[in-house]
């Protein structure tokens, strides 16, 4: 599986960025998608996760309510829509696909998953 994670930016805040994964390879079906974000000199956090069966959603309480993954399987495409942002949400975004959202970075570092690379999102105050 590759990924294709697109749409980062530079943003004012309370501004909007609307990020892209574009996913090949096989069985894509078979994954929840998800979304992690680092900063400088912090670790790997996850921000959404998208499941394949059902496609609940996941978010942490640091972006709940201002950020939304949506997926199109039409095109493989996962999206993440974030609006509201703060400066603490600068970071590079990495979207994911992986075996399901209770597994971790970690997990995925580990061979349950696949990254895809960054894109770097920057909130200016």
């Amino acid at each position: 599986v590759q990924l294709q994670a697109s749409g980062g930016g530079s943003v004012q805040t309370g501004g909007s960025l609307k990020l892209s994964c574009v996913a090949s390879g096989d069985h894509l079906d078979a994954y929840a998608y998800g979304w992690f974000r680092q900063a400088p000199g912090k670790e790997r956090e996850g921000v959404s996760c998208i499941e394949s069966r059902d496609e609940t959603t996941y978010y942490p309480e640091s972006v709940k309510g201002r950020f939304t993954i949506s997926r199109d399987s039409a095109i493989n495409t996962v999206y993440l829509q974030m609006d509201m942002l703060k400066p603490e949400d600068s970071a590079d975004y990495f979207c994911a696909a992986y075996w399901g959202c209770r597994y971790s970075n970690d997990d995925i570092a580990e061979g349950r998953g696949y990254w895809g690379q960054g894109t770097l999102v920057t909130v200016s105050s």
